[in-house]
C-alpha cells in the first residue's frame, strides 16, 4: 500500500508539471528552466503559490499578488492526475512494476489529450517517446512479443497515414493528422497487433460520444468540424492497457 499512497500524494505534483507542459509546449516556451509566473501580472510565483490544489484553494482561485482569477485549469489537471493514479491502483493491485508503468503511461496520455483538446495538435516530443517507451516496456515484460508490437506500431502508423492521404485527396483538406498516426503507432507499441482494431473502435466510440455531447450542448457540428481524435485515442489506449 505504500507505493499506492506515494503515487496518490505525488500525482498532483505530476499534474502540476503536466499543466506546465500543456501550457508551454504548444507555445514553444521553455518547460524546465522557465520560472512560473502569473498570466495576468507576470509576478514570479514562489513555493506558497505552487503547492498543487492547496495553493489554489487557499487563495480561492486568485493570484496572491494581483487578485486576478486563475481559472480551473491547474486544479483540474492535478485532480485528473490523481484519477489516473487511482485507476492504476484499481487495475494493477499486486503488480508494483506494472503499476508505475501504467501511471507513467496515463500521465503522459493526460498531457497529450489535453493539448489535443486545446490546440488540436499532438506534439512529436510526446508521441514519439511514448512509442519508444511502449516498445521498451514490451521488450522488458515479454521479449518474445516485441516483433508483434513493433509490427502493430508500423501498421497503426501506415493505416492512419493512408486514411489521411485518401481523405485529403477526396476532400481537399486534412482529416486525420500525422500526429494521430504517431499516437496510434504508440498505441500499437503498447498493446500489440491483436488489440489494434479494438483501440481504433473504442477511440471512434469515444469520439462519437464527444461529438454527440457537444451537439446536445448546442455546438454546431458538420463534416468540416475539427474533433480532437487524439484525445479519444489517448483515453482508449489507457483504458485498454488497464483492462
Amino acid at each position: 500500500m505504500l507505493q499506492e499512497f506515494f503515487a496518490v500524494v505525488a500525482a498532483p505534483f505530476v499534474g502540476s508539471f503536466l499543466g506546465v507542459v500543456v501550457k508551454r509546449l504548444p507555445a514553444g516556451e521553455e518547460i524546465i528552466a522557465g520560472r512560473s509566473r502569473c498570466d495576468h501580472c507576470s509576478a514570479t510565483l514562489g513555493v506558497p503559490d505552487l503547492v498543487p490544489i492547496f495553493s489554489w484553494a487557499w487563495t480561492r482561485g486568485r493570484c496572491r499578488h494581483c487578485g486576478a482569477g486563475l481559472g480551473w485549469f491547474y486544479p483540474a489537471i492535478e485532480l485528473a492526475a490523481i484519477a489516473v493514479a487511482v485507476a492504476c491502483i484499481i487495475a494493477d493491485s499486486g503488480a508494483p512494476v506494472r503499476f508505475w508503468l501504467d501511471c507513467f503511461l496515463g500521465w503522459a496520455l493526460l498531457a497529450i489529450a489535453w493539448i489535443d483538446i486545446e490546440h488540436l495538435i499532438l506534439p512529436d516530443m510526446l508521441t514519439l517517446p511514448l512509442l519508444l517507451a511502449g516498445l521498451a516496456v514490451v521488450g522488458w515484460e515479454a521479449p518474445d512479443k516485441l516483433g508483434d508490437h513493433a509490427l502493430a506500431a508500423a501498421c497503426g502508423y501506415l493505416l492512419f497515414r493512408a486514411i489521411g492521404y485518401v481523405y485529403r485527396r477526396l476532400r481537399g483538406r486534412d482529416g486525420l493528422g500525422e500526429g494521430d498516426a504517431k499516437l496510434l503507432a504508440a498505441g500499437g507499441a503498447w498493446l500489440g497487433l491483436v488489440s489494434l482494431d479494438a483501440l481504433i473502435l473504442v477511440a471512434a466510440g469515444i469520439g462519437l460520444t464527444w461529438a454527440a455531447i457537444a451537439w446536445l450542448g448546442g455546438r454546431r457540428l458538420d463534416l468540416a468540424s475539427a474533433v480532437p481524435f487524439g484525445a479519444a485515442l489517448a483515453l482508449a489506449l489507457f483504458t485498454l492497457r488497464l483492462i
